[in-house]
């Protein structure tokens, strides 16, 4: 009987075994999915705002990417529509200033058609795709790390400004020496 008192211990402090629901959708959660572990969340919802960027991984870059480089385009092609009807607008006066209605949707066209066309190019979108997935493996220095390399850099910069114009006026001196001016 001493026995299976001493097997019946009170475990009031040990946490409450999980249910077969419970562990399945810890399992659920938990389990890599696209190569992403994710962290338990309390509803559906959050875990799936939370890996949201995650899922993508490397990817998001790349589109990103491609969507900077279409404003990037479109900006250029507005500020050559803009000097191309200044330069008609002086040459044919009947022309008029430049109309932004018109030169802004043109050139917002034209960086959209340039990345369509470089996205649907195979080879250009694996190299993107490339370069980004080998970003996504660099490992990026820490605070403090920056800080102080730039703290080295900042000292070894003031220290060599200084070391250089002491030699400066050293020669100089004897130069003038030297020379007698």
């Amino acid at each position: 009987m001493a026995i299976e008192e001493d097997n019946k211990t009170d475990n009031t402090d040990a946490p409450p075994h999980p249910t077969e629901e419970q562990t399945e959708r810890a399992n659920e959660l938990i389990s890599p999915k696209d190569g992403v572990v994710a962290v338990l969340h309390d509803s559906q919802e959050e875990y799936e705002e939370a890996a949201a960027p995650a899922q993508l991984g490397y990817q998001r870059y790349v589109y990103a990417g491609y969507f900077a480089g279409a404003i990037a385009i479109a900006f250029l092609c507005s500020k050559i529509g803009e000097l191309v009807w200044m330069r008609l607008a002086a040459w044919k006066p009947q022309v008029g200033e430049p109309r932004g209605d018109v030169i802004m949707p043109v050139s917002a066209l034209i960086g959209v058609a340039f990345a369509w066309y470089y996205w649907k190019k195979q080879r250009t979108r694996e190299l993107a795709e490339e370069v980004a997935s080998e970003l996504s493996k660099v490992t990026w220095p820490s605070k403090d790390e920056v800080m102080n390399s730039t703290a080295v850099v900042i000292v070894t910069t003031l220290l060599s400004t200084v070391f250089f114009a002491l030699m400066d006026r050293f020669w100089s001196f004897l130069t003038n020496l030297v020379y007698g001016t």
